[in-house]
């Protein structure tokens, strides 16, 4: 079994490749809640997934992604990462976020997003 580390880098790496719904499918949990800031929880994986799919399918310019940090704890890892894109409906975006997961399972079954504006 891997590690959270070996994992969430994993992750990490298939997210750099333009990867990152199949790595949703991968290693997230089906009963996946996934929440930007203080907005709703989306529940299930089935609504995040169309959620993933309508991000990615908005953005019509992507300069970059680059994980800055990770954290590794227990059932926890923690990812900043730095981010470049124009989106269609939010123009460009150039900012950090942070990304806490919960694992469970061998899978992430919570993930919370954190950024400014």
């Amino acid at each position: 079994m891997n590690t959270l580390l070996e994992k969430i880098s994993c992750i990490n790496d298939m997210i750099l490749q333009g990867k990152a719904m199949e790595a949703f499918e991968e290693y997230y949990h089906d009963d996946v809640v996934m929440q930007e800031n203080e907005n709703p929880e989306v529940v299930g994986k089935d609504a995040n997934r169309k959620r993933e799919e309508e991000f990615f399918g908005a953005i019509t310019d992507f300069r970059g992604a680059k994980p800055l940090k990770v954290t590794v704890g227990e059932n926890t890892t923690m990812v900043e990462w730095h981010f470049d894109y124009t989106h269609k409906d939010w123009g460009i975006r150039n900012y950090t976020q942070v990304a806490v997961q919960d694992w469970k399972d061998g899978k992430i079954v919570k993930e919370k997003f954190y950024y400014a504006g």
